[in-house]
């Protein structure tokens, strides 16, 4: 599989934390896209899969006038009749070469690690990058395990130098540098899109600050 190159700013659209903050999942994803994000993540638990689809369907329209990728969590259904560039799935989702079967060979398929375990399992799967997490303590998802703090994003980017990992969890642009000095590809942010009221401006200052932190490695998504 041809490792790819990953953004290092990868905003999540949790649609649970757009409501709290007044806003709709398209919405905060075009407003990603306009401050410079060129992939996003949908997540969307809770929702009808009707509600999921549509705002799906919007998402994917408003990212191709970017040239930007979207990734949904977990509906690997969703992902393919919508057109979206990969999937997303945990630990206890629809297995990674299930997802690898729908999406097809071009598709990116990320995997939710939180272990040195689940790391080395990860690698025998047919996935495009791995996340870990949560690095540090967060509100926006009960993952059921600790901070993994630094050790394991570095850990995972010693073993496997071809792969690209995306850390996540608690992270906020004051440590997202350090995240990508220790090996992380990309970091993907929930929250703190709206620490300042605009997912915009925030996914702009993430952009400005990692754009010389991250090295290229392997082919650069369209």
């Amino acid at each position: 599989m041809t490792p790819i190159h990953l953004p290092p700013f990868y905003p999540i659209v949790d649609a649970g934390v757009a409501a709290q903050h007044g806003w709709t999942p398209p919405a905060v994803a075009t407003a990603c896209f306009d401050g410079g994000a060129r992939l996003v993540q949908l997540r969307a638990a809770g929702a009808s899969s009707a509600q999921t689809e549509r705002w799906c369907e919007a998402i994917v329209a408003s990212a191709a006038r970017y040239r930007a990728t979207v990734i949904v969590n977990d509906r690997a259904d969703i992902g393919h009749t919508c057109g979206a560039g990969g999937v997303h799935v945990g630990q206890d989702d629809l297995p990674a070469g299930a997802v690898r079967d729908i999406l097809g060979p071009a598709a990116i398929i990320g995997l939710s690690t939180h272990t040195e375990k689940q790391l080395d399992d990860a690698w025998s799967q047919p996935v495009s990058y791995v996340a870990v997490g949560p690095v540090y303590g967060t509100q926006t998802k009960a993952t059921g395990y600790a901070p993994v703090g630094l050790s394991l994003v570095r850990a995972a980017a010693a073993r496997r130098p071809a792969h690209p990992i995306v850390a996540i969890g608690g992270i906020t642009l004051d440590c997202a540098p350090e995240l990508i000095a220790a090996g992380a590809a990309s970091v993907a942010v929930i929250g703190d899109l709206f620490r300042q009221g605009s997912p915009e401006a925030r996914t702009r200052a993430y952009v400005d600050q990692l754009a010389d932190c991250a090295p290229p490695l392997g082919v650069p998504l369209k």
